[in-house]
């Protein structure tokens, strides 16, 4: 008998068996309380990156952590049930990581990939309604320039905090690839072209 990873759910209907295709979504839920930007939850980091972010504590699970567990399981989906606004922000981060992994496919030194990485955090980042933003419609157009760039910068650090925990885990503490990690490289979240 073959072993399902967990994202996987084995489920009897009359009698046959056939395997119900999970996607994974975000534990965090809409809250009144948490500041949004352009539809977007700003979610608490554990980050000692600057900006926009909320401070979370350290032995806490953040969205970054969320994306980063679930992503081997969500890439593999061309469509996701969105259920909170945080989900909007895991398609982002997934998306990310994607884009990220590509650009490390090639490295084979940690050096190589740190390189890379913060090669692609100097780009431009395409906020709502700008050209190159992924997955239009995902979050609603910013109200305001002040909106455009808070959510912006929240972007930014997000994408900073998802690379630096990537790393860890695409690289081995010896410096040398995790082919378990870089082997998603190839995928297409979403049936989306990585630029």
């Amino acid at each position: 008998m073959a072993f399902l990873p967990l994202s996987y759910h084995i489920n009897l209907r009359r009698g046959e068996n056939f395997v119900d295709f999970r996607v994974y979504h975000s534990s965090f839920v809409d809250d009144e309380e948490i500041t949004k930007a352009c539809g977007c939850p700003l979610l608490p980091l554990k980050s000692h990156i600057k900006g926009p972010a909320p401070v979370s504590e350290q032995d806490s699970t953040d969205i970054v952590d969320e994306a980063i567990t679930f992503f081997r399981a969500n890439v593999f989906f061309r469509n996701f049930d969105i259920q909170s606004s945080a989900d909007k922000l895991l398609i982002y981060l997934t998306f990310y990581i994607n884009i990220a992994l590509k650009r490390l496919e090639g490295c084979r030194t940690l050096a190589e990939g740190t390189k890379a990485i913060i090669n692609l955090g100097l780009e431009n980042v395409p906020v709502p309604g700008e050209h190159g933003f992924p997955f239009p419609g995902l979050f609603a157009h910013a109200q305001s320039q002040k909106e455009a760039e808070l959510f912006r910068n929240y972007l930014k650090q997000i994408r900073e905090e998802t690379s630096g925990r990537l790393l860890s885990v695409a690289y081995r503490s010896n410096g040398t690839p995790n082919k378990w990690w870089l082997a998603f490289a190839k995928r297409k979240f979403m049936n989306t072209i990585i630029p």
